[in-house]
């Protein structure tokens, strides 16, 4: 074993990156016998340096991140302070200063990945970057590597914690999204603003980092459709109740049937229940996968947290250093298809929709007309009348599978129209 150690820079100490150091510290036999080099932290940039950080020494915590990744003798930075800037420039500089990163900044990389792997090859170093996706989840290295071999065709999975908490609450307990919320928020499953995780930007931001390297084509957050969770309602958890489905915030990603283009997408969708991510309760998240040789497969656990999150980094950590070890790099961007990103309108799915509609004789009639004029059809229609003993009825359509375009022209119309007196909700149905 090289006695020399292995030195690195981490840059930020908070949930994760206080995790990171304590397993640093506490497996550090085990860390060198399986890299075959002691591995050793040198320094830890933070905002608040008088805060007491346990397990770690004073003399390592600095306020200047940019000193720190510029001294040279720095084998590996790990990136765990999140967001765009500084984390993009102290990366970057990372790379020019010798050192290979270790990144869990998912925001960052869905938006400059392309870039920052570009700058890593050209100064031959390793950027990882497995805890930006789904925490703990092995997931990133198997599609890069594991599946290297294979095609992939379809990632769809819960890759937010907060929002699959969230939802499932609603599910088992009938409660409405901001009684569920607060609960989340309680836990310490929702941050103080959730924005991040219930409007899908979360999601969104793994989903481009899942497409691009299932698909092998650059994926940017831009190119991603996103629809938050917070018009989810306890009547939506019925009616997919009544189909046999739940409820789910989705994170799809699908290569094309001809293969020349892809499409990326955040959204709630129905699901039913025989299927696998139904059964993901909590804050866990799953990623289910479909390729051409090896089926289907599915990747599951804690997806966020301070140390599975820990975990992810540091198996990306001790890879990295094996590379340095053996001067090679391991996989870098994988570009090569240049495959397309289909605008959302043709994406194709089946749709459930609930309508307010006037009770009276020839409302079904009208609504089926408007749903053939667009070239939608229909598969089970169910109309009930108000309990309220009102003049009107809930009518909900289910469709069979068509493009988004179509829907979305097929909703236009139905506002149109005088007995429909308002569009309640629509969603996908996924999973069939």
């Amino acid at each position: 074993m090289r006695t020399r150690p292995l030195k690195v820079a981490l840059l930020g100490c908070g949930v994760v990156g206080s995790e990171v150091a304590r397993i640093m510290t506490t497996h550090a036999a085990d860390l060198a016998a399986r890299i075959g080099a002691p591995v050793e932290l040198a320094g830890v940039a933070v905002r608040r340096p008088s805060k007491v950080r346990e397990g770690i020494d004073p003399a390592l915590v600095t306020t200047d991140a940019t000193a720190l990744v510029k001294r040279g003798d720095i084998d590996v930075v790990v990136e765990v302070i999140g967001g765009i800037e500084p984390a993009r420039t102290l990366i970057t500089t990372a790379f020019e200063h010798g050192a290979s990163v270790v990144s869990a900044n998912k925001a960052l990389l869905a938006q400059d990945g392309a870039a920052l792997h570009a700058l890593a090859q050209e100064q031959g170093r390793d950027l990882y970057y497995e805890a930006a996706v789904a925490g703990a989840i092995p997931l990133i290295r198997p599609l890069r590597e594991s599946l290297a071999g294979d095609k992939v065709n379809r990632v769809l999975g819960i890759v937010n914690g907060t929002t699959n908490f969230i939802l499932d609450k609603m599910d088992s307990t009938g409660a409405g999204y901001q009684e569920a919320l607060d609960e989340a928020t309680a836990l310490g499953y929702a941050e103080a603003d959730p924005t991040a995780d219930v409007e899908g930007f979360d999601a969104a931001a793994k989903a481009a980092i899942l497409a691009g390297i299932a698909f092998h084509t650059r994926v940017r957050l831009d190119d991603v459709y996103r629809e938050g969770m917070i018009e989810v309602t306890a009547a939506d958890f019925a009616s997919a109740k009544a189909m046999g489905c739940t409820i789910k915030l989705l994170a799809i990603c699908e290569r094309a049937a001809d293969g020349g283009s892809v499409t990326a997408r955040v959204h709630p969708a129905m699901i039913p229940l025989s299927h696998p991510l139904a059964s993901v309760r909590g804050a866990y998240n799953a990623v289910f996968v479909e390729s051409d040789a090896a089926g289907q497969l599915m990747f599951y656990g804690p997806g966020a947290g301070g140390a599975p999150t820990a975990s992810a980094v540091l198996g990306d950590l001790v890879a990295v250093c094996r590379n340095k070890l053996s001067g090679a790099t391991g996989p870098g961007d994988s570009a090569y298809t240049q495959l397309p990103v289909s605008p959302m309108g043709e994406v194709v799915t089946r749709y459930h929709i609930s309508l307010d509609v006037a009770d009276k004789p020839g409302v079904l009639a009208q609504v089926a007309t408007v749903f053939a004029e667009h070239g939608v059809s229909i598969d089970t229609v169910r109309q009930q009348g108000r309990q309220d003993g009102g003049g009107d009825a809930s009518l909900v359509v289910v469709t069979h599978r068509a493009s988004d375009a179509s829907l979305s022209g097929t909703v236009e119309a139905l506002r149109n129209l005088d007995t429909v007196r308002g569009v309640a909700s629509i969603m996908r149905v996924e999973g069939e």
